[in-house]
């Protein structure tokens, strides 16, 4: 089995793997297109999150998981992204991932993309409101700038840039870096 990880899953797996690659998924975007009430955030002072939406391209990272453990590892999965009793703003879908470093492989990948029905899903917000509201959004995993800022320098570990992001980094308030 395939888990492709576009976000804090590229960090914080938080499941065995035998490999780890860089890949890219065509179809999809990464964008903080979804509220966030606890993680990155409170009802009061909601955060933001990543998200798979619809068109452009994404690059992250396909982890290799071996099938004895893949049935273990989609219940983890998910409980993490499809916690019981909250709102469902993913869905579990298998897409087709390239991965990278094997020229012309492309793997079937387990992945969370945005439920555009959510009442948290939140298209095309203007970089400034995502860098006010991320500034300010703390919840149980954390600071949302923790969130964005550890999935940025991971990204450019894998010499991967995201303008989208870097944009928002680039709109936080100085002086509060992770």
């Amino acid at each position: 089995m395939w888990v492709f990880a576009y976000g804090s899953l590229i960090w914080r797996p938080g499941f065995a793997h035998a490999g780890r690659h860089r890949a890219l998924l065509r179809g999809w975007h990464r964008s903080f297109c979804l509220w966030s009430h606890r993680y990155r955030g409170t009802p009061d002072v909601p955060g933001l999150v990543l998200g798979l939406d619809r068109g452009g391209a994404c690059h992250g990272v396909a982890f290799r998981v071996p099938g004895d453990h893949a049935a273990e590892v989609l219940r983890y999965l998910d409980d993490r992204e499809l916690p019981d009793g909250a709102e469902v703003v993913y869905h579990r879908r298998l897409v087709p991932a390239r991965i990278l470093d094997t020229p012309g492989l492309v793997v079937p990948a387990v992945t969370y993309v945005v439920n555009r029905a959510s009442r948290n899903y939140v298209p095309r917000l203007p970089a400034e409101r995502a860098a006010s509201v991320i500034a300010a959004g703390v919840g149980q995993m954390g600071a949302n700038r923790d969130y964005l800022l550890n999935t940025l320098s991971h990204l450019q570990e894998l010499g991967v840039r995201d303008a989208g992001l870097e944009r928002i980094a680039a709109l936080l308030p100085a002086g509060l870096d992770a």
